[in-house]
């Protein structure tokens, strides 16, 4: 199966499922993904940030990229993250992951070492010439503490450089310039312009997305394909119920006391935590360092499913 162009709809980034000694749960992300199957999702993420993708050994990377494919069979596109700090060490990732059947990849700017937008651009084209398959830009600032410029973005989109982009920086009035950007350019008709955004999915449809990547998919994504729907048919009333709903279910990411850990323990945690109480993984363990959530912190997670209707 190709990516289509543009990728519309639900793409969750997949968590990692692991086992209670940290290594990659197969049975349990092979049973991750036919929930999202279940839930209508129109394509998969792996080995974005909600998949812990940072905190894998490169056999992990593989062998979640040849489990998700393997099992998925063609049903859906399956899209792999090859987040890095240089181009180099990305073109390895690439390597690997579209041996494995990634049938698109997804990076980041480069991070540790600064960089300039002149040279964020470079490594673009340079992934853009080095990979078989389509590459989408992931702007996470958070995280690579760099801000993919707009103009950087619809430049390398009008060289064909980038197919598409995931676009979680929080920065609404920049990913409205780039929709902007592309709607009024014939040529981009087929990039995809797509939010990391749990919280914001109908404004970001309403500016014109094509679709959403939202973490918070793994553990509701009938909720998110539901919303999806809902806006594209033009059910403004319902479809922000069902973002509040989804929204006030977020909340569970941030049950993990701030005083001893971070947030991303505490959202990546409350995700599998989810899943195992929902019967999905056999084991909610996320990867070392991060700190574990406690029986309390579980126990209101299972409150906020309750409440959203998903026990």
């Amino acid at each position: 199966m190709t990516v289509p162009a543009p990728l519309t709809g639900v793409v969750p980034p997949v968590c990692t499922p692991l086992t209670p000694d940290r290594e990659v749960d197969v049975p349990s992300l092979v049973r991750l993904v036919d929930h999202l199957v279940a839930g209508g999702v129109d394509a998969l993420f792996v080995l974005g940030s909600s998949s812990e993708a940072a905190y894998l050994t490169d056999a992990q990377r593989r062998r979640v990229v040849e489990s998700v494919v393997g099992h998925v069979g063609g049903q859906l596109p399956v899209l792999a993250g090859v987040i890095d700090m240089t181009t180099p060490r990305v073109l390895d990732h690439v390597r690997a992951v579209t041996a494995a059947g990634a049938e698109a990849v997804v990076a980041t700017a480069p991070f540790y070492a600064r960089t300039h937008p002149a040279e964020i651009a470079r490594h673009f084209r340079l992934l853009a010439a080095g990979s078989p398959v389509p590459v989408l830009a992931y702007d996470i600032p958070a995280a690579v503490h760099t801000k993919l410029p707009a103009d950087v973005v619809l430049e390398l989109a009008a060289e064909g450089a980038i197919a598409g982009l995931k676009d979680s920086s929080g920065d609404l009035a920049a990913f409205r310039a780039v929709v902007t950007g592309a709607r009024a350019n014939p040529a981009l008709s087929g990039f995809s312009v797509l939010t990391g955004s749990e919280l914001l999915v109908d404004s970001a449809l309403a500016l014109g997305a094509h679709g959403a990547v939202p973490g918070l998919a793994n553990v509701d994504p009938a909720g998110y394909v539901r919303l999806d729907r809902l806006c594209r048919a033009g059910d403004g009333d319902r479809a922000r119920a069902e973002q509040e709903r989804l929204c006030a279910l977020f909340g569970l990411t941030g049950v993990g006391a701030p005083s001893r850990m971070g947030a991303g323990s505490s959202a990546l945690g409350a995700f599998k935590a989810a899943l195992h109480l929902r019967g999905v993984i056999a084991c909610p363990a996320t990867a070392e360092p991060q700190i574990p959530l406690s029986e309390a912190e579980v126990e209101r997670i299972g409150k906020y499913l309750a409440a959203a209707g998903l026990l």
